[in-house]
């Protein structure tokens, strides 16, 4: 009688082709969650400026335009975009304001707006972050 150790051929092939399949499986959904961050990312920013642009409003009765990349904070607003991020203001004469969102990561942009809509601005409710 022979005495036998370790794995044979067929068993180590079996354990790769199932990994495979799995690591198939999994990096498509890791790959999309980076993505879902990138946005989620834009849209706290485009919240977090709402709040930024009505404190500069209630202080000086005009809204700020500006255009923000991080880790530089917008002049005259008290905001900073998250890392990547690109955050350009347009006012609207008085009637309101509009801002855009980019991200190094994604080629996908998020816009918000408040009042009247302008530079682009303008696809979803007043103050709620829309991407594309």
């Amino acid at each position: 009688m022979m005495n036998r150790k370790g794995f044979t051929l067929i068993e180590l092939l079996i354990v790769v082709v199932i990994i495979g399949i799995l690591a198939a499986i999994a990096i498509p959904k890791f790959a999309n969650t980076k993505e879902k961050a990138y946005v989620a990312a834009m849209k706290s920013d485009l919240r977090n400026l709402v709040s930024a642009q009505e404190s500069f409003f209630a202080d000086s009765m005009v809204y700020a335009t500006a255009s923000c990349t991080s880790p530089t904070a917008c002049s005259p607003l008290n905001f900073t975009p998250s890392a990547g991020v690109t955050v350009n203001i347009t006012a609207n004469s008085g009637l309101g304001w509009s801002a855009t969102a980019t991200h190094t990561g994604t080629n996908t942009t998020c816009s918000i707006y408040v009042g009247t809509p302008s530079g682009g601005a303008g696809t979803g409710a007043e103050g709620e972050p829309v991407c594309q």
